[in-house]
């Protein structure tokens, strides 16, 4: 039997596909979604859904980072969050834009990066009230996601710092998008 939380990630996954598909600012070419039947996921795996203390760094240094254009962007290194895969430790970094967000952006890259997933890496983005219980954070790698530039040109993306850079296969969240191919575990009505 499954449980809700496999059941929400089933729909939110199906409102994002449908996204995709229909809506005027899905990020896929116009002749993509012709034939769109959804994006590729990994299997939910709430083993990989973390409750977790965001440890805010002290100084909270400006980083730069590249993009996909070629630019430069500023975020803020806010803080990291550490858990546990197969017994072993993991830190990865959070930032901000500015100091008065709410939002945390946690970019990311592993050893799926390239052979199952995008290359350049996925993201997860997390909200404060939204994405808190008591005080901790939900980092769930259920919800990592592919950057729009991994659908087309059209788009700036930030890459992932080498800080985030984890050794370890994340099998969770979208997987690599290819246009040739069709398959995925939610179908489109």
């Amino acid at each position: 039997m499954e449980s809700e939380y496999v059941k929400q990630m089933q729909r939110q996954r199906k409102e994002k596909d449908e996204f995709f598909k229909n809506h005027p600012q899905s990020p896929l070419p116009q002749n993509h979604k012709e034939t769109f039947s959804g994006l590729a996921y990994y299997p939910v795996d709430p083993a990989l859904r973390f409750i977790s203390s965001l440890k805010e760094h002290e100084n909270k240094e400006t980083i730069r980072i590249n993009d996909s254009k070629g630019g430069i962007q500023s975020f803020l290194r806010w803080g990291q969050f550490t858990f546990q895969i197969n017994e072993v430790s993991y830190a990865i970094q959070a930032y901000k834009s500015n100091p008065n967000d709410r939002h945390l952006w946690v970019p990311f890259r592993d050893a799926t990066s390239g052979k199952e997933t995008y290359g350049a890496g996925r993201y997860i983005d997390l909200t404060e009230g939204n994405d808190t219980i008591d005080n901790q954070w939900i980092l769930d790698f259920n919800l990592a996601y592919n950057p729009f530039c991994a659908y087309s040109e059209n788009y700036v993306c930030p890459f992932i710092p080498p800080e985030n850079w984890l050794e370890t296969p994340i099998n969770a969240g979208e997987k690599l998008y290819d246009e040739s191919e069709k398959t995925t575990d939610i179908k489109l009505e």
